[in-house]
């Protein structure tokens, strides 16, 4: 005699089942995926260096600016961040908030692209565009207000 329990815990045990072997699967490919990306990156890595030779990751090779208007009452995008990092994604972030009577400067260091301390907003978004390439210079976003200075 079949039970409704027995019915029940067989259709569950067959769904869990499905999907066990469609996470497997999407698991499968999104891996392949990853490989592929690897070696492409390494044929170019491989490629960039015969033609300019070895590439010292050390040094300082991404640098991005990131101007802003940091404070209400000053204008013309005076306050600026710039990046300068390396391929290990390691440097300092140096920034310079400008005002009507006086003018601050942090710096910061910077770890695998994230920031030893908290970075303020325009701090990340030059770390950002020096990682991606977007440098030198990098335009805030149009649609937002401009951020204010964070209390440091």
């Amino acid at each position: 005699m079949v039970t409704l329990g027995g019915v029940l815990v067989t259709v569950v045990v067959m769904v869990g089942a499905f999907a066990g072997a469609t996470g497997v699967a999407i698991g499968l490919l999104a891996l392949r995926s990853a490989r592929a990306s690897v070696e492409e990156c390494l044929d170019a890595l491989a490629r960039r260096s015969a033609v300019e030779g070895a590439v010292d990751s050390r040094a300082i090779r991404d640098v991005a600016v990131y101007r802003y208007d940091a404070l209400e009452e000053m204008t013309g995008r005076l306050s600026f961040s710039v990046a300068l990092i390396n391929g290990f994604g390691d440097g300092v972030v140096l920034t310079s908030i400008n005002g009507r009577s006086e003018t601050r400067t942090y710096v910061r260091s910077v770890y695998g692209g994230k920031g030893g301390q908290p970075l303020s907003p325009e701090e990340e978004q030059a770390v950002r565009a020096a990682r991606l390439g977007l440098g030198p210079e990098v335009e805030p976003p149009r649609t937002r207000r401009p951020w204010s200075v964070i209390s440091r």
